[in-house]
């Protein structure tokens, strides 16, 4: 019962700042384009995928470029890129090959697992995409606004 109450209190810090109505500063203007891996964890065990996607689209001059098969695993799943690389390996290739078709500049993520697997696989292509949380575009429109 301790465990239940306690865990009935906490929440995803996406699905809060959408629930206490936070919105980016219009002022902060972030123009960057923007595609957003879903953390399997919160697409499917927690159903939580509206919500990343709704605090993106409030930030000014973010342009939100979906990937194709968003929600698919990059490989990471807990300690999967561990115990089975090889598949891990073949599932980051695939989530990169879809994210940087987007054309976006930044690839988004709510998982700092999701976040390793992603920037190995760019490292490992060489490519210099930047991998970054949604609340660090938040923040950055916050320090823009300040500085306007």
């Amino acid at each position: 019962e301790p465990a239940a109450r306690f865990a009935a209190k906490v929440r995803d810090i996406h699905e809060f700042l959408v629930d206490i109505g936070i919105e980016a500063p219009a002022a902060g203007t972030v123009p960057l384009r923007v595609t957003y891996q879903e953390p399997c964890h919160l697409a499917h065990a927690q159903r939580i995928t509206a919500q990343p996607r709704q605090l993106l689209r409030q930030i000014a001059g973010l342009e939100l470029c979906e990937m194709a098969e968003s929600a698919v695993c990059c490989g990471s799943a807990g300690v999967y890129n561990v115990i089975q690389p090889d598949m891990a390996l073949r599932l980051g290739s695939r989530k990169i090959d879809h994210a940087l078709a987007s054309g976006a500049d930044v690839i988004a993520t709510a998982n700092p697992g999701c976040a390793v697997q992603l920037a190995g696989e760019l490292q490992r292509r060489g490519a210099t995409t930047p991998v970054r949380y949604i609340v660090e575009l938040l923040d950055d429109a916050y320090r823009r606004a300040e500085d306007a």
